[in-house]
């Protein structure tokens, strides 16, 4: 019976050894050491302190700076534990919505949201990306047409000429990965960043 349990038990225990410590250490040390932005976090510094991650998106509320979309993530009411309230861009509590097509709900907060941007820009349309969630609630990008139309209303906050505000847009468009991958981007903390940039120069 003991040479049937022992090769049972050496198999395991290097079984554990090989999968549960030797191969996450060797691939932590790898990472470090050929992607050490990536492996820890793609954070992104300022003045020294970190202000963020480039993979996660933060809720910009105020006119001055360009909004990421809408995010469906959630957080414990601190009133009542037994109850979620909206928390937008929580890291901790990252998921979609889960609405379908058929929600009434979602129809009328997409309708409201659009009704509340066409009035900030009546000229253009509202693009689709600026009313709908992400599936997980912490895209850090937006459609180059959701940058540009959220440009008026970041030059009129800060008294900025619009053909400069359009620039930095430009200027901040991540194209299709390998030109054919996914369709083009911007970063909102890396346009904001630059945005703000712009001010002292």
């Amino acid at each position: 019976m003991l040479k049937q349990i022992r090769p049972a038990i050496v198999m395991i225990v290097a079984t554990t050894v090989l999968t549960g410590l030797a191969y996450p250490l060797a691939m932590t040390g790898v990472a470090q050491a050929l992607f050490p932005h990536q492996a820890n976090g793609s954070l992104v510094e300022k003045d020294g302190k970190v202000i963020g991650s480039s993979l996660i998106g933060q809720n910009f509320t105020s006119d001055r700076y360009f909004h990421g979309r809408p995010s469906a993530t959630t957080t414990t009411d601190p009133n009542d534990p037994t109850k979620s309230i909206a928390a937008p861009y929580n890291a901790a509590n990252s998921g979609a919505s889960n609405l379908g097509p058929t929600s009434s709900a979602l129809m009328t907060r997409i309708k409201g949201d659009t009704a509340t941007l066409q009035a900030q820009n009546p000229n253009s349309p509202v693009p689709i990306d600026m009313v709908t969630t992400s599936g997980s609630g912490l895209d850090p990008h937006i459609s180059p047409e959701d940058a540009y139309f959220q440009a008026p209303r970041v030059a009129k906050a800060r008294n900025m000429d619009e053909a400069k505000v359009k620039s930095l847009v430009a200027a901040a468009i991540e194209p299709r990965k390998l030109g054919i991958l996914g369709e083009p981007v911007i970063n909102v903390l890396a346009l904001n960043q630059a945005l703000d940039a712009s001010m002292t120069q």
